[in-house]
Order: C-alpha cells, then sequence, then structure tokens
C-alpha cells in the first residue's frame, strides 16, 4: 500500500513526533502523583534518561509506545509497508537500544519498569496494578504482561 501523503509532509509529520511529555507520560505522571508517588523527570545521570525516576524505590520507570519500540505481539506494533528495510533497522535498533540500557539500570541496582501505551489505553481500569509493580521486588517488569491482540472495539 502506498503513502496516503506525499514525502516531504510525511517527513513534517513524522519529526513532530515527540519523546518527552507525551500523553501516555503524561498520563502516568497524573498517575502516579494522585496515589502520592513523588518522582524525577528524564534523569541525565541514568542510562537512557527514564521518563520517570523514583528514587526512593530505586525505580526507573520508561512509558513505551508500542509501535517505537515494538511491543511483542501488540496489535499496535505494525511494520510499515513503504521502506522495510529501513523502518526494521530503525525500530530494530530502538529495541536493542532499549536492551541496553535497561540492562545498564538493572546492572547498577536499580529497578525497570516499562509501562506500554496500550495498557494506558485498554488497561487502565487495572492501572492499580502498577502501585504493586512499584513497591515490588523484580529487577526489570512491564505492564500490561499482555498487550491487546485486536484493536478494542468502541462501545
Amino acid at each position: 500500500m502506498n503513502d496516503i501523503v506525499d514525502p516531504q509532509t510525511r517527513s513534517r509529520m513524522m519529526s513532530a513526533i515527540k519523546g518527552k511529555n507525551t500523553n501516555p507520560e503524561l498520563a502516568v505522571r497524573r498517575y502516579l502523583h494522585a496515589r502520592g508517588f513523588r518522582y524525577r523527570l528524564h534523569r541525565a545521570g541514568l542510562p537512557g534518561k527514564p521518563d520517570l525516576v523514583l528514587p526512593k524505590y530505586r525505580l526507573a520507570i520508561f512509558v513505551h509506545g508500542c509501535f517505537w519500540h515494538r511491543h511483542a505481539g501488540c496489535f499496535y506494533a505494525t511494520s510499515p509497508a513503504t521502506r522495510k528495510n529501513f523502518w526494521r533497522e530503525k525500530l530494530d535498533g530502538n529495541v536493542a537500544r532499549d536492551k541496553r540500557q535497561q540492562t545498564a539500570l538493572t546492572d547498577a541496582g536499580w529497578r525497570v519498569l516499562v509501562i506500554w501505551e496500550c495498557g494506558l489505553k485498554h488497561n487502565s481500569s487495572e492501572a492499580s496494578q502498577i502501585d504493586d509493580l512499584i513497591m515490588g521486588e523484580d529487577s526489570w517488569t512491564e505492564w500490561p504482561k499482555k498487550p491487546p491482540k485486536t484493536r478494542p472495539k468502541k462501545t
């Protein structure tokens, strides 16, 4: 399938996608703050500059978009039909970088929690599980554990 916009428009659209202060990240911030968790943002001294850092719990939180970070088995982790090699290299590079950064954090004694965008879109009623993950002892965990396989029907 061909792109529905010209290359210049697509380039402009893609360059407008931001990496910080995204809507999913802001939703997680509001959720944590409302429950009394205090955090630091994008702490530069840590590998990967985690989106949120809870020093009290020695926890680094990454809020990942399913497309950009290739959430395994998720409906939203589709691959573009055009420029397949470019996108495969780009997205595989993102996954490899994430793994390196998260390994460096756990090696340094930090715990890592990855919150996926699809969980915020479709499992918000189960968000209280995040509290348990923050208080837990796992060195690495993600939420939700199982992504949606298809786009949920709108009601």
